[in-house]
């Protein structure tokens, strides 16, 4: 068996060992996603499930609900219009401002999406043996790199090096 070199460094890979994890999950919710033929993709829910409880909002809307920067919002607007899961119109009063809203397709596939969405939030407990503590340590990581940027904390750290 090969050694897990990612596992091996420990808290030096953080970042490749929560990516990952992430892309090994968005994997296998593609697959299930393309075995049963529903032609969307894992980083999605979010949107949906935003304008499902709001409707006709802007891309920084969604932008600053999620906590993502504008262009990575941007593509996946674009991706999911592209794909007509999407309603796009102009902001009346600002006609540099897009409203984004669930089309017809999307709000007839969202009763089946709910239910893989489900069916993941008790695969995910499953997985963490319904321990949510690391959600504790997640939003500590969040808070203090809001309070101090990694770039901040990085560049610190190797100026005391030189």
């Amino acid at each position: 068996m090969t050694e897990d070199f990612i596992k091996k460094l420990g808290y030096r890979a953080l970042d490749s060992r929560l990516k990952r994890i992430s892309d090994r999950m968005a994997h296998d919710i593609r697959k299930l996603y393309k075995e049963l033929d529903i032609d969307v993709e894992p980083n999605w829910y979010l949107v949906f499930m935003i304008l499902q409880n709001k409707e006709n909002v802007s891309i920084s809307f969604i932008a600053e609900q999620l906590g993502y920067a504008h262009p990575s919002v941007v593509v996946i607007v674009k991706k999911m219009n592209a794909k007509g899961y999407l309603s796009i119109k102009q902001d009346s009063f600002d006609k540099r401002k897009q409203l984004i809203s669930l089309s017809d397709k999307a709000l007839k596939l969202i009763p089946k999406l709910e239910i893989l969405w489900h069916s993941c939030d008790s695969a995910i407990l499953e997985l963490l043996d319904k321990d949510l503590a690391i959600l504790t340590y997640l939003d500590a990581i969040d808070s203090k790199l809001e309070e101090t940027s990694f770039h901040f904390r990085f560049k610190k750290e190797y100026l005391k090096t030189i």
